[in-house]
């Protein structure tokens, strides 16, 4: 598909599948080479890096473990812009090496704001692997170890992310076509 229509706005193929598992492929590669021996936790957030960790953790040959968290930041239907709380660690991460699984790196609220939740558990150390980053949008001052994908400050879906919960499933990623 060259466009798609989610609910009230028309998006245009980005990337395809094939580019978006190439990209996923060199970062496998580089976290098996760092990680190896270290027997990582990746946790992934919910709910856009669900089909990113899947494929990420597909190309991994280390030892690893995954669980999934979730980040509760909206009161009713508007996100408050603060993370109230980590939802979803069960796991001991004393003396753990934690991987944070994102979908999209922007301002870097969010990631700093989990890295801060962790920091309380006494991981080993704690990486950040996101398959999208805006790096002019970045505010925060986080070091993003791991990114597939750098990408211009546009609005995208497919592949785990939405427009307003729609979009998720497609293969590939689209970005919103200008309207005017």
């Amino acid at each position: 598909m060259k466009t798609v229509k989610l609910k009230d706005k028309t998006f245009k193929l980005f990337i395809p599948e094939s580019e978006l598992f190439e990209r996923i492929q060199k970062v496998a590669d580089r976290l098996n080479s760092d990680m190896k021996d270290k027997n990582p936790l990746l946790l992934a957030v919910l709910n856009g890096s669900f089909m990113f960790a899947a494929d990420l953790m597909r190309r991994l040959t280390i030892p690893c473990e995954i669980s999934f968290v979730k980040l509760a930041s909206y009161q009713g239907t508007t996100s408050t812009g603060k993370i109230k709380e980590v939802i979803g660690i069960n796991e001991d991460l004393t003396d753990r090496t934690v991987v944070i699984v994102e979908d999209i790196v922007e301002s870097g609220l969010t990631v700093k704001r989990m890295i801060e939740s962790l920091g309380t558990r006494n991981p080993k150390s704690v990486h950040v692997c996101t398959l999208f980053q805006k790096p002019e949008l970045l505010k925060e001052n986080i070091k993003v170890d791991y990114v597939a994908i750098p990408i211009p400050n546009d609005f995208i879906v497919g592949y785990g992310l939405d427009y307003d919960q729609q979009g998720r499933q497609l293969r590939d990623v689209y970005t919103l076509v200008s309207e005017e």
